[in-house]
């Protein structure tokens, strides 16, 4: 491995995406931002890579040229949307949309680096899935797709473990700061409180608070553990609460 490893961080530009993105530079990573736009920041170790993650070819296209142009040492997929719809108004189109970008792109980049990885008998995934993932009103086809990254990453944890690769998820509860949490609970709002309230450590999460949780399972000394779900969630995972 090189001295100085790559990390690609899908969904890098903001939010949880570029929180990880810095954290994994101070760690002594690389960083590559790979999403929809640049990030408004920048670093001598941070790269970045402009692409719509729902399209495939694309998104391929993309892959296979970071995997030839570094030595990637980790892949963290933090990309998502949500699209939030009752039953009778979920969409085709989102199921789509999000069936791509959230299985779909893992597939992609993980299948670019692999082979590298597998040289080098070293490697990093990290998923990032959703508390959503056991269940949430209006979350069918968040949901799915996020629980089927967590289905996902215990088969390659499976298949990837003689090689040296470790393949865990970070499944994070309500995070304040990302424009995703922004677009169904407004900032400051009484529902924004009245849901902090509801979740036993009574406070809502950080971009840092999962930050920490991808460090921890990207650590090189973090190597017995993988096939592994970590809800970073203050507590929601086990208590009943609604956004």
């Amino acid at each position: 491995m090189s001295e100085r490893p790559v990390a690609i961080v899908t969904g890098g530009s903001a939010g949880i995406g570029a929180t990880i993105c810095r954290q994994m530079i101070d760690a002594g990573y690389e960083a590559v931002s790979v999403a929809r736009r640049k990030p408004e920041w920048s670093h001598p170790a941070l790269h970045a890579v402009e692409v719509d993650l729902t399209d495939a070819k694309a998104t391929e296209h993309v892959a296979a040229d970071l995997a030839r142009r570094f030595p990637i040492a980790a892949v963290v997929h933090n990309a998502g949307i949500i699209r939030p719809n009752l039953l009778p108004d979920v969409r085709q189109e989102d199921l789509s949309d999000l069936t791509q970008l959230h299985l779909g792109a893992a597939i992609l980049f993980v299948q670019a680096a692999l082979p590298g990885m597998r040289e080098r008998h070293y490697g990093r995934i990290v998923l990032i899935s959703s508390r959503a993932a056991l269940g949430l009103p209006t979350r069918t086809v968040y949901s799915a797709t996020k629980a089927g990254m967590i289905g996902m990453a215990r088969t390659w944890a499976l298949e990837l473990a003689p090689d040296g690769i470790t393949v865990n998820v970070v499944a994070p509860g309500p995070i304040e700061d990302t424009e995703m949490f922004g677009q169904v609970v407004p900032a400051g709002s009484e529902r924004a409180a009245a849901l902090a309230k509801a979740i036993p450590v009574r406070r809502l999460g950080r971009s840092n608070d999962v930050a920490r949780a991808v460090l921890f399972f990207a650590d090189p000394a973090s190597s017995f553990i993988t096939g592994q779900v970590l809800y970073v969630c203050g507590g929601a995972s086990v208590a009943s609460f609604s956004l």
